[in-house]
């Protein structure tokens, strides 16, 4: 495939299929979901979606979200779930740092990975709005050897002024590479 033709639906399933991120199967399945559309180009933020949607990626909510410690509870099971395996998180919580939330009050997300517990210090300075950095490090956690595989960021051009979420992929440095190839798109 050419590496500056546009991305869709059909060619992210392909690449990742050809990547072996997921099965031809799979990748027919959410190509079929996304018939209608499916050959009609996505913007690099798009494709970086489109990822979960493929169930290689989870992505962290760009805005407001109703309940911090929910949140990280809900992005934690999803990565528990692109993990697979077995990978279990339990007891998701936020402990809260002392002083105003407005000045960056330091929070630690708290939570047992296979009955390992760990903790993650995030800096929140809204109560509905996620520490990104932090979220990473949480769902990095869930990755572990012998799995050769990590979360990644999936970068794209960004637009001044918007807000976008933050997808993480979890893949080996090879896909990292074959997902990299892709146009706007970079996997570090």
């Amino acid at each position: 495939m050419s590496h500056t033709s546009p991305i869709t639906y059909a060619r992210l399933g392909a690449v990742l299929a050809e990547a072996s991120m997921v099965s031809r199967e799979k990748a027919a399945d959410v190509v079929g979901r996304y018939h209608a559309h499916a050959d009609e180009e996505l913007a690099p933020h798009g494709a970086a979606g489109a990822l979960e949607e493929f169930g290689v990626a989870v992505s962290v909510h760009g805005d407001d979200v109703d309940s911090l410690r929910e949140g990280y509870a809900d992005l934690l099971a999803r990565a528990a779930e692109v993990v697979g395996g077995g990978m279990t998180v339990t007891g998701v919580r936020l402990v809260e740092g002392e002083g105003p939330v407005a000045d960056g009050r330091r929070d630690r997300v708290e939570f047992a990975c296979d009955g390992r517990h760990v903790s993650v210090r995030a800096e929140h300075f809204a109560d509905d709005y996620f520490d990104h950095m932090a979220a990473h490090a949480a769902v990095a956690l869930t990755a572990q050897p012998p799995d050769p595989r990590s979360w990644r960021s999936v970068d794209f051009p960004r637009d001044r002024h918007h807000t976008y979420d933050t997808v993480l992929v979890l893949a080996t440095a090879e896909q990292a590479a074959a997902l990299s190839a892709l146009p706007g798109l970079v996997v570090r």
